[in-house]
């Protein structure tokens, strides 16, 4: 099995179709027995679930995203663990110990917007951002 995790410097990156880097960790038995940094080269939202795809991932823990990339996650195969946040290692450990705390029912990711509280997704369209 091969989990995926949207990466920089050691934790979940929270913006999926802004990620930089996977790490991806190579899985037996519950163990981990290899992990490596994989560079997006740029690629943006509508082509990471392809990216993920073609490196025969199976599940992928991530920060925000947003509804077209689940679809596109879904029509992959890949199992997405989303709305998780912290340690990308110890994420890993936590899905493979079945004690990860994510949002089954993520969205998208405001942590970088400043939002006031009241936001709902969907109330954007000329603020200069999306819920993706």
């Amino acid at each position: 099995m091969r989990i995926a995790v949207t990466y920089d410097s050691g934790t979940i990156f929270q913006h999926f179709g802004h990620t930089e880097n996977f790490k991806v960790y190579d899985v037996e038995d519950k163990k981990i027995v290899a992990e490596e940094v994989l560079a997006t080269n740029g690629q943006g939202h509508g082509a990471l679930a392809g990216f993920l795809a073609d490196a025969k991932v199976d599940i992928l823990i991530c920060g925000g995203i947003g509804g077209g990339a689940q679809s596109a996650l879904t029509e992959a195969g890949i199992k997405l663990y989303g709305g998780a946040s912290g340690n990308a290692d110890e994420a890993v450990k936590a899905l493979l110990a079945d004690r990860l705390v994510y949002n089954s029912d993520v969205k998208c990711s405001h942590h970088e917007h400043g939002h006031g509280e009241g936001h709902k997704c969907g109330d954007h369209g000329h603020e200069g951002h999306s819920c993706h």
